[in-house]
Formats: structure tokens, C-alpha cells, sequence
């Protein structure tokens, strides 16, 4: 893969792939889309939605084809409207792929540039200058949408300026407001909005979003994709990043590991904590990290007739493991005895729920 096709530019894209803004292919999520579409042809269209799922799995590439049909007046009127398919060709398309379009704000994270890395948050002052296009009438009498994603990188402030426009939304308003947690937004947005929530892509959904995308992707071996796809949970983006054989290797080797307690290899364990604690190590320590927790969901999946109190142990064991892990990370500890120390835990609790 050349290096053009491996930076990401934008903090919102995935390096290599369209921007969910240059995605005309929709796959899946059909009944989210019907309900946009039904609310055009009923002229009931919400001022503002919440849409929420797992990241990945084609939440703002959705927003982004809500737009594309709201900015279009020959479309946004048509009674007989029946999808959000519109030609990439088409001027509201182009419009939108360029973020030039006159009536359409997108509030994300801001781009890294010559001087300045990517931001890791959506600012205030970007809200309060984004949201002034909603201060007077549409140039062609048509909707204003804003797309935000995700609502993640909203600080508490900013957070509270998208609010005040919600609350009030000037006639012929849009709010697309993405989120990969919809739980944890300001329930007083929350509140304002029509959630619509996504569901994790079947795989054959998801192996012809990735074909779709063009050279490499179309070209990726099938093996590797059927390896790498149960650990994408229904994700594209997650599946493309686990098209890695080393990567698919390192989840099977600490799975293995899960599966085997409460009977614990201490061979294998240390050798995973030893290599996990080197200064370069930071992917491989994520990727072990997000494991643990598909594994302990898997199980807790598995087992959920037993009984809440049954569970208690490995519910417990997860929120110690997300505790201590954020403790690591801000003081920068060794990894090596939480890792020693995870898999205990992880025995005990298997023990006590077998």
C-alpha cells in the first residue's frame, strides 16, 4: 500500500478509504434510511437526530446522504422520493464532498495542517462560528443541515452552544448529530432528539462495503478477510483494521489464553506481559485490552439466563480492567503487573460464575 493510501489527513476518515462524505454505496441499515425517507414524504421530518451505533459501521456515511437529498430542492419535495441513492456527479454531491455547499455545517474535529496537529476535540468557538449559518434564511429557501461527528468529541461547552440552537431550531433546520455512544451524550440533547440507532453490519454487508472501496481493499485476500471478520463485530472500519495477519495472529494467540481459564498457562501470560510493557508495544497493548473485552462480552453474552448476581464477578473484573488500564495510561505505570494481574482477576471471575 503507498504511503498516500496509508495517512489519514483528516482525524474523521479512515487512511486509504473514501470519507463517509464520498461514499455513494450504502450497505445495510435499510430501515434507518426508510425512516429519513419517510419523513421527507410525510413533510415530518425531525429537526434532530441522534445517530447512534458501534463506530464503523456507516452512521455519518447515512448523515451524509440525508444531506445530500435535504440540500436538494428538486428532491427534498418529491412526494414519489423512495431512497437517499444520489449520482456522485451531481452538483448538491459535489457541493457536499468539497464542504462547500452554503447551507451545510459540519462540526468534527479539525484536520491536522503544516503547523498544527489534528484536534482531539470539537472546540466551542468552532460550534458558535459553525452554527451561525442557522442566523438567517437558506439562499434557496431550502434546509440548513448540520452534521456533528461525533457528538464524542463535543467538550461540555460546545456541547452546550449546539444545545441552545436544538432547543429553538430555526424553521427548516437539520441536526445530524453522530454518536458511537448515544448513551453518554448530554441527556439534555439527548432529549431533543429522534434517536435512531444502528445495528453492527451482517458479514456479507460488510465484506461488500470493503470490496466496494476500491485498490487495496478490493484486492484483499478472502481468507484474510473471513480471519479478520469476526473480530470487526459487524464493523467496517474495525475489520479494516484488523486486515493484518500479524494482527489476526496476536488476537487468536490471547484468546487462546482467555479460553484456557480458569486454568491459567503462567508461561504464556508472562511472555504476553513481557512483550506487552516494551515502549513499543502501545498497538499490540491496545489490541490485548479491546480482546479482553470482546472475550468478558462474549461470556457475559453467553451466560445471561444465569442471573445478574451469577455475573456480578465478571461485570466487576471488566470495570477494574477499564479502571486500572486509564490509571496506566495517565501515569504511564508498567504494564507488565496489571497484565499479570488481569489474568487472575479474569480466573478468579470465571471460577465463581463457572
Amino acid at each position: 500500500m503507498s504511503r498516500d493510501m496509508q495517512e489519514s489527513p483528516e482525524p474523521d476518515r479512515f487512511g486509504g478509504a473514501p470519507h463517509p462524505r464520498d461514499q455513494f454505496a450504502f450497505f445495510g441499515h435499510r430501515d434507518g434510511e426508510g425512516a429519513f425517507v419517510e419523513g421527507l414524504r410525510s413533510g415530518r421530518l425531525h429537526h434532530a437526530w441522534l445517530v447512534g451505533g458501534p463506530q464503523g459501521i456507516g452512521k455519518a456515511t447515512l448523515a451524509y446522504r440525508l444531506a445530500r437529498t435535504v440540500l436538494d430542492p428538486r428532491r427534498v419535495n418529491d412526494p414519489s422520493l423512495d431512497s437517499l441513492d444520489m449520482a456522485p456527479d451531481a452538483s448538491v454531491s459535489r457541493q457536499v464532498s468539497a464542504l462547500s455547499h452554503p447551507n451545510l455545517s459540519v462540526l468534527r474535529r479539525a484536520p491536522a495542517t503544516d503547523k498544527k496537529a489534528a484536534s482531539t476535540t470539537i472546540p466551542v468557538d468552532s460550534v458558535r462560528k459553525a452554527l451561525n449559518m442557522f442566523g438567517s434564511t437558506a439562499a434557496d429557501g431550502g434546509y440548513r443541515v448540520c452534521i456533528v461527528d461525533s457528538a464524542e468529541d463535543l467538550t461540555i461547552s460546545s456541547a452546550n452552544a449546539l444545545l441552545k440552537v436544538i432547543e429553538e431550531p430555526p424553521p427548516r433546520s437539520l441536526f445530524l448529530i453522530v454518536s458511537h455512544a448515544p448513551q453518554r451524550v448530554l441527556p439534555t440533547i439527548r432529549s431533543r432528539c429522534r434517536r435512531l440507532l444502528l445495528r453492527p453490519l451482517a458479514s456479507d454487508q460488510v465484506e461488500a462495503a470493503i470490496r466496494s472501496l476500491g485498490e487495496p481493499w478490493a484486492g484483499v485476500p478472502s481468507e484474510l478477510l473471513e480471519q479478520a471478520m469476526p473480530y470487526g463485530e459487524g464493523s467496517v472500519r474495525r475489520t479494516l483494521e484488523l486486515l493484518d495477519a500479524d494482527k489476526v495472529s496476536f488476537i487468536e494467540q490471547v484468546t487462546k489464553i482467555l479460553n484456557g481459564l480458569p486454568k491459567a498457562d503462567t508461561r504464556q501470560i508472562c511472555a504476553l506481559a513481557e512483550a506487552l510493557s516494551k515502549r513499543d508495544a502501545d498497538d499490540s497493548y491496545e489490541l490485548a485490552l479491546e480482546t479482553v473485552e470482546r472475550w468478558v462480552s462474549g461470556k457475559l453474552h453467553e451466560r445471561a439466563g444465569t442471573g445478574a448476581a451469577r455475573l456480578a464477578p465478571l461485570v466487576e473484573v471488566c470495570e477494574k480492567i477499564s479502571r486500572t488500564a486509564r490509571e496506566i495510561d495517565v501515569f504511564n505505570l508498567d504494564r507488565r503487573p496489571f497484565i499479570l494481574t488481569l489474568f487472575d482477576d479474569l480466573a478468579d471471575a470465571v471460577r465463581r460464575t463457572a
